[in-house]
């Protein structure tokens, strides 16, 4: 990955999206040549010279401070998800004093303590990796997504089947915005892990065979999981809605625990119980 053309589009994006009003900059009559903030605006509010912040936009980050990265984050009105994305992009440039640790990139195993938790839950719950590859899943999540039953080939990739499987589309009621933030999970996932394999792969695999996903991807947002609501249109029970809770797996930081929750007595409560009965009985026979 070309981490000073990253760090560049990274940078152009964020600041063609501000306004000058918004940033609280004088504008002045005349057309305007960029959209957003120009370099010199934004070198302005980050106190600093602008070539020093054309430097910087160029990928040239020798030298460059932590205060500097925080004027300009604050310049650019960044959130803590793209204030993050910002240093892991300036630290894989130039790797030297990481400003705080990384979250490994090598593959991580789920104890079976892991699983025994996710078993005991009477809620769909996931574990992810940082490529939102399904590594592991309770009954209820398995049916959901009519995941294969561990050890059936490679693990379920929600990105992959958004992109790639015309199904996705009917699945996903929100489907404009799950690809959204899917995508925006795994730009915040390169830039946090920058050798890791599994997601220059699927990057690659993605960028050849989904326009749609080439035109996020150039977005360059960033995302991380937190918590949120999820509605699915399941090909069996029909709509399923559900809010969701993320917990960072402690001693595997490269693993998120992704726990389903849902009103009681709501209809998706009931197609949730008729579609565990289900699966019980046929297995997951979807995909």
């Amino acid at each position: 990955m070309d981490f000073p053309a990253e760090l560049r589009d990274f940078l152009t994006t964020r600041r063609a999206r501000l306004s000058p009003d918004k940033a609280g900059v004088p504008t002045f009559h005349g057309t305007r040549r960029v959209p957003g903030l120009r370099r010199e605006e934004v070198a302005h509010l980050a106190g600093v010279s602008v070539d020093y912040y054309t430097r910087l936009e160029r990928g040239k980050v020798a030298g460059v401070s932590q205060e500097v990265l925080e004027a300009v984050a604050r310049a650019l009105q960044l959130d803590e998800d793209e204030r993050e994305h910002l240093l892991h992009l300036v630290e894989s440039i130039q790797p030297v004093r990481p400003a705080h640790p990384r979250r490994t990139a090598k593959r991580a195993a789920v104890r079976p303590e892991l699983q025994r938790v996710l078993d005991s839950l009477t809620v769909p719950a996931f574990i992810q990796n940082n490529r939102l590859d399904f590594v592991a899943a309770n009954h209820l999540g398995r049916a959901i997504y009519s995941l294969p039953q561990p050890g059936d080939g490679e693990p379920f990739n929600p990105l992959r089947y958004q992109f790639l499987d015309a199904r996705a589309q009917e699945f996903y009621r929100d489907y404009e915005l799950a690809t959204t933030n899917g995508v925006a999970l795994l730009r915040a996932a390169a830039g946090e892990n920058p050798t890791d394999e599994g997601i220059i792969k699927l990057v690659g695999e993605l960028s050849t065979q989904s326009e749609s996903f080439r035109t996020l991807w150039a977005a360059h947002n960033v995302l991380r999981y937190r918590h949120g609501a999820k509605r699915y249109q399941h090909p069996i029970v029909g709509d399923l809605d559900f809010d969701y809770e993320s917990l960072q797996v402690t001693d595997t930081p490269a693993l998120t625990m992704i726990v389903y929750t849902l009103e009681p007595n709501s209809p998706t409560q009931q197609a949730l119980q008729l579609l565990a009965s289900w699966t019980t009985t046929t297995g997951p026979s979807l995909k």
